[in-house]
């Protein structure tokens, strides 16, 4: 079931009344979207690490203080267990199962991470009267995993994973311009055109998300991607984390536009 929302704190309020389930692109637009990373204590410190080394990937919108699953600064009555439509449980690297909410997992020693997702800056790149063919054809982004590697902390390391939208020339231009002023959601791109110097072999078979075929002429385009840190917490096999669900993301309070750097 999916339902309208308007704002970020109507899209939570749905979501944790089961009355929306899938991917939350769609809902309650110009309100910041969050990836979701949530881990023991002991490793916490080193994940912090790594966002402060890679931030163009894991830009840092907020992190909780351990066993609270309220984040304040991101909205009123937010409740991490509850307020995203699907979550995916992981032991030692391997996907256990995908849940609707996390109540049942949460521990006192977890330490939930929020990160900026592109949707934040998909939102804007639409109301300037650019096209992302994904929307068009209702489905995901493709993301692709890159031989660009990360810099590592602890035991938190790989390769960098970027998400790839095509433009023409004069529109990718205009797309640069638009998410260069948004830093806390990726920013600008990190490559263009030529996929293959970044390691990715074929633009046809993203490793996640759905194939989007290009139109003649456009340029592919990369940014960071929010699903870097859901690789590299599950290359490190840690014992237990919780990550978000692709494109099932927090609805925050905050505005697009208050990210935006004039």
């Amino acid at each position: 079931m999916s339902t309208a929302a308007s704002t970020g704190y109507e899209a939570r309020q749905l979501i944790r009344a089961g009355k929306h389930a899938t991917q939350t692109s769609t809902l309650a637009p110009g309100y910041v979207q969050a990836n979701l990373a949530i881990l023991p204590s002991a490793q916490a410190a080193d994940f912090l690490r790594f966002c402060s080394l890679n931030p163009k990937p894991c830009p840092l919108l907020a992190s909780s203080d351990a066993g609270d699953w309220r984040l304040p600064t991101l909205g009123k009555d937010i409740d991490i267990r509850t307020d995203l439509p699907k979550y995916r449980i992981w032991r030692k690297g391997a996907l256990e199962r995908e849940v609707p909410d996390i109540k049942d997992y949460w521990r006192d020693d977890l330490v939930a991470f929020l990160l900026g997702c592109s949707f934040s800056f998909e939102d804007e790149l639409l109301r300037a009267g650019l096209t992302l063919h994904h929307h068009e054809r209702g489905c995901d982004v493709p993301v692709y995993r890159t031989s660009v590697p990360t810099t590592p902390a602890g035991p938190f390391s790989g390769p960098l994973v970027v998400s790839m939208r095509s433009f023409k020339p004069a529109d990718a231009i205009r797309a640069i311009q638009i998410t260069s002023r948004m830093p806390a959601v990726h920013g600008a791109p990190v490559h263009i055109g030529l996929p293959e110097s970044i390691g990715i072999a074929d633009i046809d078979k993203p490793d996640y998300g759905s194939a989007v075929p290009m139109e003649d002429g456009e340029l592919p385009v990369f940014w960071a991607c929010g699903v870097t840190p859901q690789a590299v917490v599950e290359a490190a096999r840690l014992d237990f984390c919780i990550t978000h669900a692709p494109a099932h993301m927090l609805v925050t309070d905050l505005r697009n536009s208050d990210f935006a750097v004039l």
